[in-house]
């Protein structure tokens, strides 16, 4: 258990904490959520010792044990596994199936428990240290940003493994979906105050919400009552014969507190310049194969037709060729064997970190994002930036000075302001908050093109893939389905222990290029479908969305008035204005029951079509098996 008291910490001028107050209790797992630079990796350190506060202090019990994971790489040992015993606790020291259980639930296998950790890379290295971290069962661990050199198959083993923490964590994640998972707590940095609740993220973020409506609320009820009691002082200060309340009332305004009001916390929203495309299909990869060694190939054999505006997630664990796929499909690297055929009207936006190369030194922030595109006007560039956490003078820093996750935020920015109707993103939620992150599914998700996606981030699949390409081990899978169905139909099982042959794709008959063809034209043909009738099904959504927040937005003007009304004892205007609300606040529930009907439509829909690709791809593989 540890105590933060009155906490405060800037840095020149600017003010990131300012007398914050928590503790964390026995067993407790605390997610620590807030916008970059509100604080979050500055209270980590500061617990940790590497950095002190300006004042406050934080108490922690004698012999208590803080772990973290070193960002230092040096190793001393020979060996993975020797390297990962060190760490273990002295009453443990023997205990190395321990170190390799952990170390094969972060992507390890036998054969590199015996290598030494100098051959790996260095995402591979950054796993050992955690694999350090968690064997040395520290009384609190402290994690920062775990997931972003995991792949999805240890981001779910550690999510398992934490979730069962016999100890104190804290954890800081963008991935909102592993950060549920795993803690019991939330403690969030906001305006420079902390605020802890038990729950979940949604829970914190609703309360935060709610508490705000609240204040803003009595803010202005304070500041209408201050505003009588200063006309009543007024009006009647001369008379005499009303001193005596008149002093009352000025007693009564020294005491009252004048609440500021709270700075705008601006929302990050943005969207994806999309160009018109009517055909039906995109692109189709004919037998593709490549390889970075001889004889060896991580691609194969690939054969996939890619719709108008599908939505299509590849997964696997790393190393396998997801980021491969995506650079061939960008053009970036030529296949060794097959063909990538993509309509004449295709416009493609291509996002992968290592891309921050092309990026002018010289430039600011807003420049190069300026410069991206033809018809970029320099205001729709600083809302860019702005939602690229790039705000106020953060947007004219040169390219030269910025970190590999800012100059990676800002290729991000360069492709939201570059139209097209083919994206192409490679883990683009790496070097973003969890505010970032809402903002990028939701722009995603309105997006009016294709879109394939390379992540890890299940709270992105869950939301926005309707078809997987899963690497497996020595196989690619293409599953006709959603990430839910997809765990629902096995999902993962293989990747721990043997696959059941019915859900495998090794496990089917090879397919002529005939009858490859054939699959794809009937699958098209379904898509199609699929499109057609979904689509209208989410338009009236989108729509019934949009009349709901218009009609609500309403129905706070009309109360507004109706209170204005009633402080001015307007009868007729009362009358009429309860009219207004009450037919408003019928149309908002008659909106919702729509939503409601149309919601289930349209899941009702894309479950069944589905399942019918599913059932077409079994059916053809079993009818030529």
């Amino acid at each position: 258990m540890i105590n933060v008291e009155n906490l405060v910490k800037s840095y020149g001028a600017r003010l990131l904490l300012d007398g914050i107050n928590f503790r964390i209790n026995s067993r407790e797992r605390v997610g620590l959520v807030g916008r970059n630079g509100h604080g979050k990796t500055t209270l980590l350190r500061l617990i940790t010792g590497k950095e002190r506060p300006d004042s406050g202090q934080i108490v922690i019990p004698r012999n208590y044990r803080i772990g973290y994971v070193r960002q230092h790489i040096q190793f001393s040992q020979p060996t993975v596994l020797a390297e990962g015993m060190q760490a273990l606790p002295p009453h443990e020291q023997e205990h190395h199936w321990k170190v390799a259980k952990i170390l094969a639930g972060l992507g390890f296998d036998n054969a590199d428990l015996g290598r030494p950790p100098e051959e790996f890379s260095g995402g591979f290295q950054v796993r050992l240290n955690l694999a350090k971290a968690l064997v040395s069962e520290p009384d609190l661990l402290l994690l920062d940003e775990p997931t972003n050199y995991l792949d999805i198959a240890s981001i779910r083993w550690v999510q398992r493994y934490l979730s069962d923490w016999p100890h104190e964590l804290m954890v800081i994640t963008h991935d909102r979906s592993f950060m549920d998972g795993v803690v019991t707590h939330v403690l969030g940095l906001h305006r420079r105050k902390a605020r802890k609740i038990q729950g979940n993220t949604q829970k914190y973020y609703d309360q935060i919400a709610r508490d705000e409506e609240i204040f803003e609320k009595t803010r202005l009820n304070d500041e209408r009552r201050r505003k009588e009691v200063e006309q009543f002082i007024t009006r009647f200060r001369a008379k005499a014969r009303l001193a005596g309340m008149v002093q009352s009332r000025i007693k009564t305004l020294s005491k009252m507190d004048s609440k500021a009001k709270l700075d705008q916390i601006k929302n990050l929203e943005f969207t994806f310049r999309s160009v018109p495309f009517n055909a039906k299909q995109v692109a189709t990869l004919d037998n593709l194969a490549f390889g970075y060694e001889t004889g060896r190939d991580l691609i194969r054999n690939l054969d996939l037709t890619i719709g108008a505006g599908e939505r299509v997630a590849v997964i696997g664990k790393n190393g396998r060729g997801k980021t491969t796929l995506l650079k061939l499909m960008a053009g970036v690297l030529k296949p060794r064997k097959g063909s990538i055929t993509y309509h004449p009207n295709v416009v493609r936006g291509f996002y992968e970190q290592t891309h921050v190369q092309s990026l002018v030194p010289g430039r600011t922030v807003e420049e190069e994002i300026l410069y991206s595109a033809e018809g970029v006007e320099r205001q729709n560039a600083r809302n860019i930036c702005g939602a690229m956490l790039f705000s106020g003078d953060d947007a004219l820093k040169k390219i030269s000075i910025l970190s590999g996750g800012e100059k990676a935020r800002v290729m991000l920015g360069k492709l939201i302001a570059t139209p097209g109707n083919l994206l192409l993103l490679d883990e683009p939620t790496n070097h973003l908050d969890m505010d970032a992150c809402d903002a990028l599914i939701a722009a995603l998700d309105s997006f009016d093109g294709t879109l394939v996606l390379v992540t890890h981030n299940e709270l992105f699949l869950h939301a926005l893939a309707d078809r997987l390409v899963v690497f497996r081990e020595n196989t690619i899978e293409i599953f006709e389905g959603g990430y839910r169905h997809f765990l629902d139909q096995g999902g993962w099982d293989g990747e721990e222990g043997e696959a059941s042959p019915k859900k495998r794709a090794q496990s089917r008959p090879s397919l002529n290029k005939q009858a490859k063809k054939e699959l794809r034209r009937e699958r098209s043909a379904l898509t199609t479908e699929r499109s057609r009738v979904v689509k209208p099904l989410k338009i009236k959504i989108d729509a019934l969305e949009g009349e709901i927040e218009f009609q609500e937005a309403r129905l706070t003007e009309l109360s507004h008035a109706m209170e204005e009304a009633s402080q001015g004892g307007e009868g007729e205007r009362i009358s009429a204005l309860a009219v207004e609300i009450n037919s408003c606040q019928q149309e908002i529930d008659r909106l919702f029951a729509d939503l409601e009907v149309a919601t289930e439509a349209y899941e009702t829909q894309k479950a069944q079509f589905e399942q019918r690709l599913a059932d077409l791809e079994a059916d053809f593989f079993a009818a030529r098996g």
